[in-house]
């Protein structure tokens, strides 16, 4: 190999660069972090404004609105949004096992809290099936549904009370825990819920929404099973009860179908021509309920509909605190599974659209909106898929969509909402089947994961096996550590590799990989491709032993030859570069473990591209106790041209190189 390659530099150790380039001491870098915190506790007008429009980001964007620009497409966005609202917060009511009227309580005050503290700009937020589902889930454990009530009884009013003050506590429980995680700037929390877990999780649940929903699409009165194996339970109490089937509801159930999923076919192939897409949901709910009282389908045919639904604002009430013990587990996996479905819309969206969000804000808005939207009997909200891809389709551009989408539920709740008394629930049941659409379709990312990727292939198999076959809540813990495993597995088996240089030029690569990159004579390059730590110490010490031969006999060996050569008075040095490539989970009584090993044979260690806090962390541990500060360089190249300087001066020197 060509040695023509040469550093027209210094060679730089660390201390050297350090000299020459500055590096700040204790006392400056102290001295600074006192001006910094100073800083931040100064109380001035600039200041408070500042932390105003960071805390409520509509006094930072909404003076910079641009009118003529923005206002057609966020009205336009927003009364779209805001028509879907009023039949999917109905029917995803239904999924939480309370009266249809609070999906419309929830449909209003979380979109106009999100629209104050909110940094996404395209994200709608409501009902959530997935959301609703666990959280009707805890509202059956608590309050199981009597197979007979009827439903003007004072017994029936007093039973609606209790599910709704259950499902309130668990909105205001999920909020009072985004609030702290604010508070402990937790926002990077998200991140453990990967792309894989949360689609893989998404389209599991959708069919538990679709099996819930089986009932009320038949007309059968069944209990909602809950815990593990639900839907399994579900599907055998159907398909025992299928001959009680009601054949009006059944029908009521395929016509509605036969309308919303061509219609919904239409919308998505052709959204891009379509101004708006056409509101199918609602066109069925309006032809449904007048058909319904036209026919008086309730008692002619015995139909399960909504029933009374009160208009006006909801009055003030407090959620059921007493609660919060039998509740806390689950609302945590809630509080996780709406946080990280709103902030991966929201990431979406800001990158298509090319502007960034803040995680820890998007905690505080969807904290506050669940708070507060618990004292006026709303049940856990999130982002939504389905009207988040409408609103943005729609032309929304900004946060002040959600001020049309609001007023739509409002006119609802003041004014409409009673007219949908004869809505059969069989229509409701409809509308969220065909709105799971996009989380049935997740299965063709499949193929293209598995080429990408086979371990974020197999964590998406087994999160979604684990949702379907056990439950939603076990589902999604045993997807989240599967995925922890499998990192942890890929950090033990990092893999260590000997480097080569490229002729003529100071790169250097895996002499495996690249058959035209040639070891230096007499020089060992190695590299560590991962961190290290107590999980895979063992995997590290094993392979650099089996590199540099640092077996226990040989180091025996080796040390009565270096003692014989040192009574002939003629020494071998074998000197080792080291790059060390993770700082945070670095063990470095390893590393100087093995540093003192190489001295007993003679082989001096090297440091080479280390990172600094690597560093502190090595010279706290004792690492200088077994090396020479000026043999830590800055670069592998630099290190490999000071060792062979070296060699020139004396030729009989051996030199291997750990990188």
């Amino acid at each position: 190999m060509s040695d023509s390659v040469v550093v027209y530099r210094d060679v730089y150790t660390e201390d050297r660069f350090k000299q020459a380039y500055g590096s700040e001491d204790s006392a400056s870098g102290s001295l600074r972090l006192r001006e910094r915190f100073a800083g931040r506790c100064r109380c001035s007008k600039r200041a408070c404004l500042h932390l105003l429009r960071r805390r409520a980001p509509i006094f930072d964007w909404l003076p910079r609105y641009r009118l003529k620009k923005w206002m057609l497409g966020d009205t336009i966005g927003g009364l779209t949004v805001g028509i879907l609202h009023i039949p999917q917060g109905m029917a995803f009511a239904l999924l939480t096992s309370v009266a249809p009227i609070f999906g419309l309580y929830t449909s209003f005050f979380p979109v106009v809290l999100y629209m104050f503290f909110g940094t996404g700009r395209h994200v709608s937020t409501g009902t959530f099936a997935v959301v609703s589902l666990m959280t009707g889930s805890v509202v059956e454990q608590l309050v199981p549904t009597p197979l007979e009530m009827n439903s003007s009884s004072p017994e029936a009013a007093d039973f609606e009370a209790q599910r709704i003050g259950v499902a309130s506590a668990v909105a205001l429980l999920s909020g009072i825990i985004m609030l702290c995680m604010f508070g402990l700037q937790l926002g990077f929390l998200s991140t453990y819920l990967s792309e894989p877990i949360v689609k893989a999780f998404t389209s599991a649940a959708a069919f538990h929404v679709t099996v819930s929903q089986l009932q009320s699409m038949l007309g059968l009165r069944l209990p909602r099973h809950t815990g593990t194996f639900a839907l399994f339970k579900t599907l055998a109490s159907v398909m025992e009860n299928l001959s009680h089937t009601n054949t009006a509801e059944l029908l009521i159930s395929l016509f509605c179908l036969a309308v919303l999923v061509p219609v919904k076919e239409v919308n998505m192939r052709y959204k891009q021509h379509l101004r708006t897409p056409i509101p199918v949901e609602i066109l069925t709910v309006i032809i449904a309920t007048c058909v319904a009282y036209a026919s008086s389908l309730d008692s002619t045919y015995n139909i399960e509909i909504v029933g009374h639904i009160p208009a006006g604002f909801p009055r003030p009430r407090m959620p059921n605190l007493s609660t919060f013990p039998d509740i806390a587990g689950d609302t945590v996996a809630i509080t996780f599974v709406g946080y990280a479905v709103s902030v991966s819309l929201a990431m979406i969206y800001a990158d298509k659209h090319g502007y960034s969000i803040q995680p820890n804000q998007e905690l505080l808005a969807h904290g506050i909106s669940n708070t507060v939207s618990s004292f006026f009997t709303c049940f856990p909200s999130s982002a939504t898929l389905a009207t988040t891809n409408i609103l943005e389709s729609a032309g929304g551009y900004t946060q002040l969509s959600g001020l049309f989408t609001s007023l739509v539920v409002l006119i609802v709740l003041l004014l409409i909402g009673p007219l949908f008394y004869y809505l059969p629930k069989a229509v409701l049941a409809c509308i969220n089947v065909t709105s799971l659409r996009q989380m049935f379709l997740q299965f063709q990312d499949l193929p293209d994961l598995w080429r990408i990727s086979k371990i974020d292939f197999m964590v998406w198999v087994v999160t979604w096996l684990s949702v379907v076959v056990l439950n939603v809540d076990l589902g999604l813990a045993i997807g989240v550590v599967f995925s922890m495993m499998t990192v942890i597995c890929r950090t033990q088996r990092a893999g260590c590799s000997v480097l080569g240089r490229a002729s003529n030029t100071e790169i250097y690569r895996p002499v495996e990989k690249h058959n035209k990159c040639y070891e230096i004579p007499g020089v060992k390059i190695l590299t560590y491709n991962g961190p290290i730590y107590y999980g895979n110490r063992s995997f590290f010490r094993e392979e650099m032993s089996q590199l540099l031969g640092l077996t226990p006999e040989k180091i025996r060996s080796w040390e009565k030859a270096r003692k014989a050569l040192e009574k002939r008075e003629r020494e071998a040095t074998v000197s080792t570069v080291v790059r060390l490539l993770e700082p945070l989970t670095i063990s470095s009584r390893l590393f100087t473990q093995i540093c003192s090993e190489c001295q007993k044979v003679g082989v001096h260690v090297y440091l080479a591209n280390c990172n600094e806090s690597v560093l502190k962390i090595l010279t706290s541990s004792g690492l200088m106790t077994y090396m020479n500060p000026q043999h830590i360089f800055v670069t592998v190249h630099d290190a490999v041209m000071y060792i062979q300087q070296q060699k020139e001066k004396s030729p009989e020197n051996t030199t291997t190189v750990w990188v």
